[in-house]
């Protein structure tokens, strides 16, 4: 129990890191942080009981840089949660698609380029959406960049902190 994860949030209610009970329990004790949400259990000492925090929100506002992330496979499929943008197939089988050829003009850029399973980016070859008869489920675009990304295996196992972590990137249905 000691060794479960804790979602911390900084003073703006942004999320910062995901710290271990321990640490958790270190920072509501000094002072540095509040326990905004209980998890299950509790840790006894010899003087008392304590209930294990689930999410401890800090008491003073850190400061982030704001980076942008990289165009890279990984991040595209995670911007598009591991599914098809023509077909809607959940899959890890994805292949990078750029919306307007690269043979064409097209750049390799956010707003260009989505996951698209093989059959769909086969049957699309080198023509745009509108010239192979296919329609996009959702429009390409940059993700927001928050600092910090929560991974779905934490949020599948603690449905407690998504009323923390918002959907920074509103997804836009519609052709491009």
């Amino acid at each position: 129990m000691i060794n479960s994860p804790v979602l911390v949030l900084n003073q703006n209610y942004e999320p910062l890191n995901i710290a271990r009970v321990r640490r958790a329990l270190v920072l509501v004790m000094m002072g540095k942080a509040e326990t905004i949400e209980n998890g299950s259990g509790v840790i006894r000492t010899s003087n008392e009981t304590v209930e294990i925090p689930s999410v401890i929100r800090l008491l003073y506002l850190v400061k982030r840089p704001r980076h942008e992330k990289r165009l890279t496979r990984r991040e595209v499929f995670r911007r598009d949660q591991q599914t098809c943008q023509y077909c809607g197939k959940e899959t890890k089988n994805l292949t990078l698609d750029h919306v307007l050829p690269r043979h064409r003009g097209g750049k390799h850029v956010w707003d260009n380029v989505a996951s698209a399973c093989f059959q769909c980016n086969n049957r699309k070859a080198g023509r745009t959406p509108q010239e192979a008869g296919m329609k996009l489920i959702n429009k390409p675009c940059a993700p927001y960049s928050s600092g910090y990304y929560v991974s779905i295996e934490y949020m599948q196992r603690h449905d407690g902190w998504k009323k923390f972590l918002p959907m920074h990137r509103e997804r836009v249905a519609g052709e491009v």
